[in-house]
């Protein structure tokens, strides 16, 4: 499961989780304080179009040993070896498009000054964050703010070669969604993803996976978590992602950096998971895949430790085929230390949940915890990155084994120092909720994060002989289980057990400010990040409105929450936060009861009546009040490159942190090392 941040709503209270959900994140929200911390390190880099690029320190590098940094640049390195994989599953046409905007980009000598060329420059930078033409969260076609011929005269001008469909989708309605989750339609004819080849349709797909069975039913392999499937000769068939095999050019690469990592390894545990890995990208077996993470999930000792392979469901309509991404981390002891409560209680949150009894669990099992700091990240983890991930997602191991959760530490740090924004006193009801923010949102934020991937996601259990929710839930299962992790935070922040652990001073605030924040996000602020006449399609948005949405509903006779108009604006003001609180607690039971019995009728209802619909006043009214406010609403990363310095022998002596010179410098160095794949596939 994975976290991710949207970053620029100072009224936006809860984080992306990338939460492989049984990601993920896609991703959550981070809330910006009014008030900056004073520091040297400037976390900005620039700003275009709708994001805002940032830079991350790695806190404690100096300290670890040379073997330690060995093993965090041979991870980094093999992670960015297979970045292209992330481009070419986005889009069939990504690689070709970037190559070619590319070679524009570093030969062009005509006019730079145009307005033309300006939105070229834009254009392609929105490509590179998004990893393709598709938007990184909203999933909509970006449309340049150029013409066709202006583009085609470039490519002229430049000797460069885009043409047919990769040219022509540019600039019409085809492929126009990536992922498409609209309710009664062709999900996978409908979205742009390159998970399935041309005409293949849902029906064929749910058809292809009925016949797969796992050797042991108690212990489901995650079919279709690394292929591709496609139709040859009207027959549907798996293309598996592997040496030798699809995206075989760039795992070929990965391998052997895969390799330097396991001989540098801390212990055992560790070199024995990744010996796994490395033969799970040999092979593509996914019995493999889950003895790698059973593996990994039992190494918790050591100061590094990564995520690396086809990861997080949430690009696939369906939920079967995993995205590559990778994320190398080195341990935040003190931090660590301090959040580890909450998963030595993690059995004390279950038993003392409003979840049916039969939904509990009754014996909680290996939940680590760490806050960690980010040294490397590739593929769907950057440039949009999450803050908080949750590992394994299959649930059986999560029951049998344990997971593992972490915090990414430097990233919530940068995003909280990258600047300030006026909206919480835009859209905050009055003084006393922008105190409360003020004061306690950071910390109710970080809590949120722990309590959402630590409690959240380990929590409840399916009846048995339940099939996993992306077989019973189905193009819901996302946002259901975003949404239920999302509940078991909230149920949990505004509760004296969190003051009685010694993790806060003052629950009662801590979660007021929690209940303010996540209410005025789901039922107002973020909306800014759709277009008038939108339906809510991204499955975080659409967990944070249904959650909202409901406890707004279900408490009106009460007026639990009351909608004020003052001024001409809409606010949303929490009257009693004890019955919210209540309500919170209800629909955490419902929801678990839906993942528990695998209940597609009633997360439909959920989903749909409360989720997908916006109210078109108060959209166009939220745009308007937030118009006045240049930050923008999505904030990324560049990376700290790892340099090392080799003798005479050609052994790493030193590796070097260095910030990298600009956005455009560290993309377009990355498609000159690690362009490992042929443009199609």
């Amino acid at each position: 499961m994975k976290l991710k941040l949207i970053v620029g709503l100072a009224l936006v209270a809860p984080f992306f989780y990338s939460c492989n959900n049984d990601k993920s994140e896609p991703k959550a929200e981070i809330v910006e304080t009014e008030t900056k911390v004073e520091t040297e390190f400037d976390f900005n880099v620039e700003q275009f179009a709708d994001i805002k690029i940032l830079r991350y320190q790695i806190p404690g590098w100096e300290n670890l040993t040379l073997k330690e940094q060995k093993l965090v640049y041979y991870l980094g390195q093999a992670g960015l070896a297979g970045r292209d994989i992330t481009w070419d599953q986005n889009y069939r046409h990504n690689l070709t498009i970037r190559n070619a905007f590319e070679n524009v980009y570093t030969t062009y000598t005509g006019d730079k000054s145009s307005a033309d060329w300006e939105a070229f420059e834009t254009y392609l930078k929105r490509v590179w964050f998004s990893n393709g033409i598709h938007h990184h969260y909203s999933n909509d076609k970006m449309k340049p703010e150029f013409s066709k011929d202006y583009l085609v005269g470039l490519l002229k001008q430049t000797n460069t070669t885009l043409e047919g469909e990769a040219l022509e989708v540019l600039f019409n309605d085809k492929d126009s969604k990536k992922v498409n989750q609209a309710k009664d339609v062709d999900n996978v004819l409908l979205s742009a993803v390159n998970f399935y080849g041309p005409n293949v349709t849902m029906v064929e797909v749910e058809a292809f996976y009925k016949t797969k069975k796992s050797p042991d039913p108690e212990k489901p392999l995650s079919f279709g978590l690394n292929s591709k499937l496609v139709k040859e000769n009207g027959k549907i068939v798996e293309q598996v992602y592997k040496s030798g095999g699809l995206y075989g050019s760039a795992i070929d690469n990965i391998i052997p950096w895969l390799e330097k990592a396991q001989g540098v390894a801390e212990n055992k545990a560790q070199g024995d998971a990744i010996a796994l890995l490395i033969k799970y990208y040999q092979t593509g077996d996914l019995q493999t895949w889950d003895d790698y993470n059973v593996a990994w999930t039992a190494a918790t000792e050591g100061n590094i430790d990564y995520i690396n392979s086809f990861i997080e469901v949430y690009n696939d309509p369906l939920g079967y085929t995993g995205s590559y991404e990778t994320i190398v981390q080195i341990k935040d002891f003190d931090m660590s230390e301090k959040m580890s409560v909450l998963s030595e209680n993690a059995q004390w949150f279950e038993d003392n949940s409003p979840l049916m009894e039969d939904h509990k669990k009754k014996n909680v099992v290996g939940v680590s915890y760490k806050v960690v700091n980010v040294a490397a990240e590739a593929g769907d983890a950057s440039p949009s990155t999450p803050i908080g991930v949750n590992l394994p997602n299959a649930n059986w191991i999560r029951a049998a084994v344990g997971s593992k959760s972490v915090s990414l530490g430097n990233i919530i740090h940068a995003y909280n120092n990258a600047g300030s924004t006026g909206r919480l006193k835009e859209f905050a009801n009055d003084a006393e909720e922008i105190q409360l923010e003020e004061k306690y949102g950071q910390v109710a934020d970080k809590l949120h994060t722990a309590l959402h991937e630590v409690i959240g996601h380990a929590s409840g259990q399916l009846n048995p002989g339940v099939g996993e929710t992306k077989e019973t839930l189905k193009t819901y299962a996302s946002t259901l289980e975003e949404g239920r992790a999302d509940l078991v935070g909230l149920y949990y922040l505004y509760n004296p057990k969190l003051q009685e652990l010694g993790l806060v001073d003052d629950w009662k605030s801590v979660g007021k400010a929690a209940y303010d924040g996540y209410i005025r996000n789901g039922l107002m602020t973020q909306l800014i990040r759709l277009n008038i006449g939108d339906e809510v399609e991204e499955a975080h948005m659409r967990n944070r409105q249904w959650v909202s949405a409901w406890v707004f509903e279900k408490g009106q006779e009460a007026n639990v929450i009351e909608k004020v108009t003052r001024d001409g604006k809409t606010y949303f003001n929490i009257t009693d936060y004890d019955k919210l609180h209540d309500l919170f607690g209800q629909l955490l039971r419902e929801t678990q009861r839906i993942k528990s019995e695998g209940d597609f009728a009633a997360v439909q209802a959920l989903v749909e009546t409360y989720g997908v619909k916006v109210d078109q006043e108060i959209h166009a009214e939220v745009l308007k009040r937030n118009a006045q406010f240049k930050s923008a609403p999505y904030s990324g990363f560049v990376n700290p490159m790892l340099v090392p310095e080799m003798d005479d022998n050609g052994e790493i002596t030193k590796i070097n942190v260095v910030q990298p010179e600009s956005f455009p410098k560290q993309m377009l160095d990355y498609s000159e090392k690690y362009n490992f794949l042929p443009e199609v596939n």
